[in-house]
């Protein structure tokens, strides 16, 4: 065998590695992503602060308190999203555990029938041999492989970026399941309130009717009166029977919402819509960006993605691993625990992707559009952030103003109805104009408490896009100057250096 100086294997390594870095991208710059929510020129009343983390305690009514405690224990929606975070936790474990030590132990015994026409048969024919012989082995091996380029402390990054994310994801599960019990709940609270005004107005229509059709008979009205009377008793009814099926449906939702069965739904008890005050925090421009949960998992699947293009590009570098074994062997059991027996192995290795047919720099192209997409997730999340905020502050704004007009309405229908009703008792005019009054004054109550439930639900969602009380816990994302970064997720080969 011809062996080589030691310094022609020194360059010839050396050479190898310079041919492979030649094609090793540079590194990327951290994307710039918005730290601002585009909510300027919004023309919304402040707020004091933010909501609070248990915000639909702010609202006083016990009976919700109790139901999002039960959703919070029994939703199928929370629990699917918690076993996302528990995924993503073993996730790290697992990224841990391969950056580290790997030891293993090994026993085994071998009972072995060896060839008389094989290597036996070499030997001089009057040298008795037994075929048959064991082998036993005990011993210890160990392998590790130095992380000089970053790509396991990547991964392990990388793996828990993707944990914080899932632990976002749950909390914007968990705002959604709260929020969506609180606006079925209110919802149901708005339909009784309208029902009893509901049957107030059938009530109504109901003597309206028995006048007209007593002066019908007596010949004082004509027939058409009559049906009038009675197609708007019709729709009095038609109205009440909408609201008892909305109001049913309401608690088959919120039943689901709970994951348990409508019969096991929790007793309710008409109460009365709370009055709500609008507003945004002055500061909700730049403060959005961490009180949104889903801008903070967006965020973080940005932070993950960018430690897998970390990842992918030491992929191009070489693995320089070092792997020992220690232990005994012996063919004579009783002789396995003598010194003699023991046996040793010391092994470096090193792995130098060469020509590997484009499979490196396509995982890095990968990994590369990966991260873009997560950066224009990230941009679009934002700005969707933005449009929610200001489409439910604008919106409890008009519902604001149309209370107030609805409010004047109500009392301009209130001394209506007390004319009406004054005449009536003086004997100037009969019932029906009362009646009359009663019925449309009736009606804006109905149209007053729906725009309240409105309001209610619009104050509901703002509460949502506002975060709903969610904050991240540190800063997301703080790249060390040393940190490999990106400037453009997007890019092709013009970024590599060569």
């Amino acid at each position: 065998m011809r062996h080589f100086p030691l310094h022609r294997s020194a360059i010839a390594v050396a050479s190898t590695l310079l041919l492979a870095a030649c094609a090793i991208p540079a590194r990327l710059n951290h994307p710039n992503l918005r730290d601002d929510v585009p909510l300027a020129g919004l023309q919304a009343p402040a707020r004091d602060g933010w909501p609070d983390t248990d915000w639909w305690r702010a609202y006083g009514d016990p009976q919700l308190d109790q139901l999002i405690a039960i959703a919070m224990k029994q939703s199928p929606d929370l629990e699917q999203a918690q076993s996302r975070v528990v995924n993503a936790e073993q996730s790290v474990r697992l990224a841990a555990a391969q950056a580290g030590l790997n030891v293993n132990g090994n026993a085994q015994f071998e009972r072995q029938r060896m060839s008389k026409n094989g290597i036996l048969s070499l030997l001089p024919p009057n040298i008795p041999i037994d075929p048959w012989y064991n082998q036993t082995d005990l011993g210890l091996q160990a392998k590790y492989t130095f992380d000089w380029w970053g790509k396991k402390r990547s991964s392990i990054e990388a793996a828990l970026d993707q944990a914080h994310a899932a632990e976002a994801q749950r909390s914007a599960a968990a705002l959604t399941i709260q929020n969506a019990v609180a606006d079925t709940y209110f919802g149901w609270q708005g339909d009784q309130a309208r029902l009893v005004l509901s049957t107030r107005l059938v009530t109504a229509q109901e003597k309206f009717v028995r006048i007209a059709e007593l002066r019908v008979a007596q010949g004082v009205d004509l027939a058409d009166t009559a049906q009038q009377a009675k197609a708007q008793l019709a729709a009095a009814r038609e109205m009440r029977v909408a609201l008892q099926g909305s109001a049913a449906i309401r608690k088959v939702a919120l039943a689901s919402l709970l994951g348990i069965a409508p019969a096991d739904l929790p007793a309710l008890q008409p109460r009365p819509l709370p009055e709500v005050d609008s507003g945004i925090p002055a500061n909700a421009r730049l403060d959005l960006i961490a009180r949104r949960p889903d801008i903070a998992a967006s965020r973080w699947q940005v932070e993950a993605a960018l430690k897998q293009v970390d990842v992918a590009r030491a992929q191009f570098f070489p693995d320089i691993g070092i792997s020992a074994m220690a232990g005994l062997s012996s063919i004579d059991m009783g002789k396995l625990l003598e010194a003699g027996s023991r046996t040793f192995a010391l092994t470096p290795a090193l792995h130098l992707p060469i020509f590997e047919g484009g499979q490196l720099k396509a995982n890095y192209g990968v990994s590369k559009a990966q991260l873009a997409a997560a950066v224009a997730e990230y941009n679009s999340t934002v700005v969707s952030a933005a449009r929610d905020v200001a489409t439910q502050a604008l919106t409890a704004q008009q519902i604001a103003a149309r209370r107030k007009e609805q409010s004047a309405q109500i009392i301009a229908n209130e001394r209506l109805l007390a004319t009406a009703q004054a005449r009536a008792h003086q004997g100037v005019r009969d019932a029906r104009e009362g009646l009359a009054a009663a019925a449309q004054l009736i009606q804006q109550q109905d149209d007053a408490a729906s725009l309240q439930a409105q309001a209610v639900s619009t104050d509901l969602a703002l509460i949502k896009a506002l975060g709903g009380g969610y904050h991240t816990t540190g800063e997301i994302g703080s790249a060390s100057p040393t940190s490999p970064s990106l400037s453009n997720p997007s890019g092709d080969d013009a970024d590599e250096r060569h």
